[in-house]
């Protein structure tokens, strides 16, 4: 373990002892709720709730489809390669704690992110178009994780903040998109942005810098997607 690894870790370690139990325990709980593997189907599905119109017209088993996809690409599959990493000796820890322990992860889970954009990109169904909106989503979360591997190199950049900013980019793209009042999804999302951000700082996980290079990458990559692809 390198002197820098050594003094980032005892630094997170000071800054634990600085809160309450009761504020770690719960700092903990928004960790693992709004954990960063989650929120492609996560996402998904709210653009689904938010945004019917989008989805007008399509068989309600083709949607089912395209969900069970996104599960087993984005979510099973990660899920499954990082298990097997931990008894291989490619990571310590399920929490990965460094910045060199997550690169192996981050490759993994890039090469998956990849596979599911390029198939919704592609994708082409006798009377069925896949909406904008999810290619969007799902091409955004593919640059955002090349982004989160480039800026890990030189740091521990936050992925919970990566994701929840493009939670709150996507919510975004849906206001240039859509006639229906976001303002209220906008508000919560924010909301949830910061309460996540708030709970990797309260661990201690990673330094304030690290939480806004990750907010800036979330909402800049899906405006840049909506961007690229109407």
């Amino acid at each position: 373990m390198t002197s820098v690894s050594i003094e980032q870790q005892s630094n997170r370690q000071a800054k634990k002892k600085q809160y309450s139990k009761p504020l770690m325990v719960m700092a903990e709980i928004i960790s693992y709720v709004f954990h960063p593997v989650f929120f492609p189907i996560l996402m998904a599905l709210m653009l689904y709730l938010l945004d019917p119109i989008s989805f007008r017209g399509i068989p309600e088993k083709q949607i089912n489809l395209w969900f069970i996809t996104i599960i087993f690409s984005a979510v099973f599959i990660p899920l499954f390669a990082i298990a097997l990493m931990k008894p291989l000796g490619f990571i310590g820890s399920f929490k990965m704690e460094t910045a060199r322990e997550r690169t192996i992860p981050i490759m993994a889970t890039m090469i998956f992110y990849f596979w599911v954009s390029h198939v919704f990109n592609s994708m082409q169904i006798p009377g069925i178009q896949v909406p904008l909106i999810l290619k969007v989503l799902l091409l955004g979360n593919f640059w955002g994780i090349i982004l989160v591997f480039l800026v890990n190199i030189f740091t521990k950049i936050s992925m919970h903040t990566s994701v929840a900013g493009a939670m709150v980019g996507i919510i975004l793209v849906l206001m240039f998109m859509s006639r229906i009042n976001m303002a209220v999804p906008l508000f919560i999302a924010i909301g949830l942005a910061g309460l996540i951000g708030t709970a990797r700082l309260v661990l201690g996980a990673h330094q304030r810098g690290d939480i806004w290079v990750g907010y800036l990458i979330g909402i800049t990559v899906q405006l840049c997607a909506y961007w690229y692809m109407k």
